[in-house]
């Protein structure tokens, strides 16, 4: 599986503000809204669903990086969000940092391995401090898009 997809260029939010973790889920979810259709979930609902995963345990994994997911009943095919958050914002994170680059995962309800799969594949991705500078240095979502397309061709 490759990260393009089950990510779009629409999907990646070049600067994201939000003051604590439920305001950036929010904004996320707003984002890929439209590929929500034919679920039996609306914005709120899927909101909720990340928020319950997180309380669970945190997703924001250290070095600046969250990866947020869940569940959705309906949803017939992966959807995901890159955002970047260039100021940063508090995520409970693993080593207390904030958060600067975030990649939402909303998977349907009964796909385990595919889930299990993309989530290695973003954390590999994100994995590579370069790869996390060079996206932070971005603006453009066209830019943010090609750069993580390409970082994941040399997979």
């Amino acid at each position: 599986m490759k990260i393009s997809e089950i990510l779009t260029e629409n999907h990646v939010i070049p600067v994201l503000s939000a003051g604590d973790k439920q305001t950036a889920l929010s904004k996320i979810v707003e984002c890929i809204g439209s590929e929500l259709n034919g679920t039996s979930q609306d914005g709120e609902q899927i909101l909720n669903a990340l928020l319950e995963r997180e309380r669970l345990g945190s997703t924001g994994v250290g070095e600046g990086v969250a990866i947020p997911h869940a569940k959705i009943n309906g949803l017939s095919e992966l959807v995901a969000c890159l955002a970047r958050v260039p100021d940063g914002v508090e995520f409970d994170a693993i080593d207390k940092e904030p958060v600067r680059l975030i990649f939402a995962l909303l998977v349907p309800e009964n796909s385990a391995g595919t889930h299990l799969k993309a989530l290695a594949r973003i954390s590999r991705l994100l994995k590579n401090a370069t790869f996390r500078l060079r996206v932070l240095e971005f603006t453009e979502q066209k830019q943010i898009y090609s750069a993580v397309v390409e970082e994941d061709a040399k997979y």
